[in-house]
């Protein structure tokens, strides 16, 4: 599906995605920011009882991963991934048909055409983006990735920029210099600094980017709330990773059960469920400088959080740097409102 010649471009409103916390989730919603409002059948949370929900969710998401990777020694993503996956995938059908959550997967259609053009395609980015972000976690600590994922609005203008799908201006070009600069001085200040976990993160940056730029190009038009995109997405990417599994990990993981235990990674899995479920009542509940600033918050008890639970360490310039990303941050968001 082709975005008419005469469509606005929407690349900086597709960050809203990204400022809702969909993107610090072991499995970021995949649905472009132009979602409808949900229908009167659904539930609604007001804004001071989602975004507090969501905050925990998001950070317990992560922090746990992080548990499982590096305290419990479960050094597997790719089959962490495929196994959220594989979990969503049951968890969006069982809620198709005991509430009305998924209601507006009766509102989109997907013919062979989209799938092979649009839905696999951005299935394939989405599978990359998810098993880099949390291979990142082998190497780097959860505090300085945070600090890189800020990095992200500048691969989407970039990549906007370099397909002629945006152009350049000068406030985006000062948001790109600010969050560039930011994350520079992050870098430099990163007293356990790894290449290996660096190189990795900014390509699952440099994925999840282009997935959120290809939503808006593919799927334009087609609107799908986080459980809706989930529920075609999660099952697509789940095949994908059962396919790279026995080429990446092998049976090691399923050795490695044994010693973890089933219960350890079905709550993890359905924790990371949850957040979806949350994400639904996040998009319809506030503006999106107001989930925008809350992601911002949220980031901030992470990286302290970080520092308290896992002794990582961060220094000033580390401060500073975040601090001057997370202003270009915002900077970026209320661009997009206007």
């Amino acid at each position: 599906m082709e975005q008419p010649a005469d469509a606005k471009p929407q690349t900086l409103e597709v960050f809203d995605e990204k400022a809702n916390g969909s993107a610090e989730a072991i499995l970021p919603s995949p649905v472009s920011a132009t979602q409808p409002r949900p229908a009167s059948s659904k539930p609604q949370l007001s804004t001071t009882v989602i975004i507090p929900i969501w905050i925990i969710l998001s950070s317990s998401v992560i922090i746990y991963n992080n548990y499982l990777y590096n305290t419990v020694q479960f050094r597997f993503p790719v089959f962490l991934v495929t196994f959220h996956l594989t979990f969503a995938a049951i968890g969006t059908r069982i809620l198709q048909r005991t509430t009305h959550l998924v209601d507006g997967a009766k509102d989109v259609h997907i013919t062979k055409d989209v799938f092979l053009r649009s839905i696999l395609p951005i299935g394939l980015l989405f599978s990359a983006s998810l098993i880099l972000s949390n291979t990142a976690y082998l190497y780097l600590s959860v505090a300085y990735i945070q600090m890189l994922k800020a990095f992200t609005p500048v691969a989407i203008l970039l990549i906007s920029w370099t397909f002629r799908i945006q152009e350049p201006s000068k406030k985006l070009a000062v948001i790109v210099f600010m969050i560039s600069s930011g994350v520079a001085l992050a870098s430099k200040g990163e007293l356990k600094f790894n290449l290996v976990g660096f190189v990795t993160q900014a390509a699952a940056v440099a994925f999840e980017a282009s997935r959120l730029v290809m939503i808006q190009i593919l799927l334009h038009g087609m609107k799908m709330d986080p459980l809706v995109s989930l529920h075609y997405y999660a099952p697509v990417c789940a095949l994908i990773n059962l396919a790279i599994l026995p080429f990446t990990e092998g049976l090691a993981p399923f050795y490695e059960l044994v010693r973890v235990g089933p219960l350890i990674l079905l709550s993890n899995a359905f924790v990371a469920f949850l957040l979806n479920v949350a994400a639904v009542f996040l998009v319809s509940a506030g503006s999106g400088l107001v989930l925008t600033l809350a992601g911002v918050f949220k980031d901030i008890l992470l990286i302290t959080g970080s520092v308290l639970i896992f002794g990582s360490s961060i220094t000033p310039l580390q401060v500073l740097g975040y601090s001057i990303a997370l202003g270009g941050l915002i900077l970026f968001k209320t661009s997009s409102s206007k």
